[in-house]
């Protein structure tokens, strides 16, 4: 049998780390990567107001600041480009504040380690212990009804698409065009549906989840934003699949994305 520890000895896997005033959680989470299946550990600071930034120092991260806050989705775009110009093989994204179990990293790039996909996502929804785990019922079935939405639009079948612990190949990376996508939440939609539009493999595995009181929510208002913002890049896909419009984050990464930035 395989073993995709040896594997892995051959392959650079970068962690990222998108940040914005993680400075509560994020001790937590670090100490729960496991160190040998990873080689860099890359915290993107997004113009925190905390001590985020210097807590990452001293845990010994590869830091980046933004001057400013730049988003959630801008904040990935550094953490891709950074992850590539470090040579990473392999990029892993986690939340820092301490949602996803970084434990599950073995697990997570497993398949994309053994050539079966491009990407793989962590499942809440395949784990089956969402609600116990403390997600907001509303979150849920929130969760439930975007989902399903998705899966008919694009035609594939995925249990949720809006994970905050995933990986990807650096093939994935640089293929998709994704530093034409959006600065704010959907970037993790957007991401997605540039690989099914270019027919990378996407697969899920089922992960726990928690809810620390420290951890990062979004509100009711924000999450009601974020499902229109859904609603808008389906329609966009809708139409560049039927040739009415091209959009240009649907387009092939026209050049290597390795130059950070800041």
């Amino acid at each position: 049998m395989t073993d995709p520890l040896a594997i892995k000895r051959h392959c650079k896997v970068a962690v990222v780390l998108p940040a914005f005033n993680a400075a509560k959680t994020l001790k937590q989470t670090v100490q729960e990567i496991p160190r040998e299946w990873v080689d860099c550990i890359i915290l993107v600071d997004d113009a925190s107001q905390d001590q985020t930034a210097t807590l990452a120092r001293q845990l010994g991260l590869y830091v980046v600041e933004h001057a400013r806050n730049r988003g959630y989705g801008g904040n990935q775009k550094t953490c891709y480009q950074e992850a590539l110009a470090q040579g990473a093989e392999i990029v892993v994204m986690v939340h820092p504040d301490y949602q996803y179990d970084p434990r599950q990293i073995p697990q997570l790039i497993t398949p994309i380690l053994l050539g079966e996909c491009d990407a793989v996502l962590g499942s809440r929804m395949l784990g089956g212990k969402f609600l116990q785990g403390g997600m907001p019922v509303w979150k849920f079935y929130g969760n439930v009804l975007l989902t399903a939405l998705a899966n008919l639009v694009l035609k594939v079948f995925f249990s949720e698409y809006h994970s905050g612990f995933r990986a990807y190949s650096r093939r994935y990376l640089e293929t998709v065009n994704f530093l034409a996508n959006s600065e704010d939440f959907v970037f993790d939609m957007e991401i997605l549906i540039q690989g099914i539009i270019h027919e990378l493999r996407i697969c899920e595995i089922p992960i726990s989840t928690r809810y620390p009181p420290e951890a990062s929510q979004i509100g009711v208002l924000k999450s009601l934003k974020y499902a229109g913002s859904i609603l808008v890049v389906l329609t966009r896909f809708w139409i560049h699949r039927r040739g009415w419009h091209r959009f240009k984050s649907f387009a092939p990464m026209s050049s290597n994305p390795v130059d950070p930035l800041t």
